[in-house]
């Protein structure tokens, strides 16, 4: 096991776990809990946050529009007794108003029953199966205010999907100013776009509550300009199954950083932000 051979305990905050029988969320699982479980632990990853993969496309119409309660439930209980660490996943009705497109959705959408409300997020905060939540605006659009300030008052960790079609700078005007942590996966690059990976290193420095995190990085040079110049906002996601997490922990040993940058990536960074992924937590 990496743990055992190179002295570091590996948290991983980004994993997919689709439940067994879930069909309405365009998830095609490739791993079973068990499988995904086992896989982690001979990478040396301890403890791993899970939540259930979005939908690939935009509903069409409100009879084909699901919540996501399912699939949180279902991440939520094949949890119970394993390595793994529940985050809900929520969506919302806005979109970028930098375009008349988003202006004209906004004013005309409101929110249905497969929104997430801010009555779900209480239940979500303080139902102690899950510790933070994870959004993809790409399919899922944006939470709107009452949500946002419901986000803030629970306090906990959002995982937000950024990319081409969630670029840095609408992140920083739609959730990067909220007072609650905001881990942007990919380092707001995805599919694999290095100006945006350096546009939000960039907006490190402007907002003290957002971290990103190193899954499909596959940048040795943008992923030591983050470490070296934001240590304390780094964190190591696998993107599990899609990636083998030996891969990804491996992809983070060889950087070019000393021992305690690479201890703060794989484990205290997420420790600080998420306290279930703190090493006294008792699991199977």
């Amino acid at each position: 096991m990496l743990e055992l051979e190179h002295g570091f305990r590996v948290v991983d905050v980004y994993a997919r776990l689709a439940p067994d029988g879930d069909r309405g969320m365009g998830a095609r699982s490739t791993s079973t809990p068990d499988r995904l479980e086992r896989e982690m632990r001979h990478a040396g990853i301890t403890r791993s946050i899970v939540f259930p993969p979005s939908r690939t496309e935009r509903p069409a119409h409100s009879q084909s529009a699901r919540s996501y309660l399912a699939g949180n439930n279902g991440v939520a209980r094949y949890s119970v007794d394993r390595s793994f660490v529940a985050f809900a996943r929520i969506n919302g009705t806005r979109r970028p108003e930098c375009h008349a497109a988003g202006r004209l959705h906004n004013a005309v959408s409101s929110r249905k029953d497969h929104h997430t409300s801010p009555e779900d997020v209480e239940k979500y905060a303080y139902d102690d199966r899950f510790h933070g939540f994870v959004l993809d605006p790409t399919v899922d659009d944006y939470p709107d205010e009452d949500v946002l300030d419901a986000l803030e008052d629970v306090g906990l960790p959002v995982i937000v999907r950024g990319g081409d079609d969630a670029p840095p700078s609408v992140l920083a005007d739609t959730l990067l100013d909220r007072s609650f942590p905001v881990i942007v996966a990919q380092f707001g690059g995805h599919p694999l776009d290095r100006s945006l990976m350096h546009e939000m290193i960039d907006l490190l420095d402007e907002y003290d509550d957002c971290y990103v995190e190193t899954s499909f990085v596959r940048y040795r040079d943008i992923l030591e300009r983050a470490v070296l110049e934001h240590p304390d906002r780094v964190l190591f996601g696998s993107g599990a199954p899609a990636c083998h997490p030996d891969v990804a922990v491996m992809e983070i040993l060889t950087l070019d950083v000393s021992e305690d940058l690479l201890r703060r990536v794989f484990s205290k960074n997420a420790c600080r932000i998420v306290d279930a992924l703190a090493p006294d937590v008792n699991v199977r």
